[in-house]
């Protein structure tokens, strides 16, 4: 069976507060890079099966989770809840 693109939801919130919406982003920006699944993985130095988990919300280890970043072009940004809600409020401001 060929493997088919993801759709791409551009309106795809940056944000994570689970394993299910870190999966998501990782899809859209797979989506976004027009890769099929098993083209990113390897790309991104692991398996097909270890970037489906990810995508689908499954946990993985945190040094695969960085190669995988890392190869979609992905950063983590760790900030307080404060600055979260000042850098939401200036992206909507910069979409408007």
């Amino acid at each position: 069976m060929a493997r088919r693109l993801p759709s791409i939801h551009p309106s795809s919130n940056p944000r994570v507060e689970s394993l299910e919406g870190l999966g998501a982003l990782v899809r859209n920006a797979r989506a976004q890079a027009r890769m099929r699944i098993d083209d990113a993985a390897a790309f991104c130095g692991v398996s097909a099966d270890l970037l489906s988990r990810l995508e689908n919300g499954k946990s993985i280890t945190t040094d695969r989770l960085f190669k995988v970043l890392e190869g979609l072009g992905l950063e983590v940004l760790v900030v307080s809840r404060e600055q979260a809600l000042k850098l939401k409020d200036v992206a909507q401001q910069e979409s408007e």
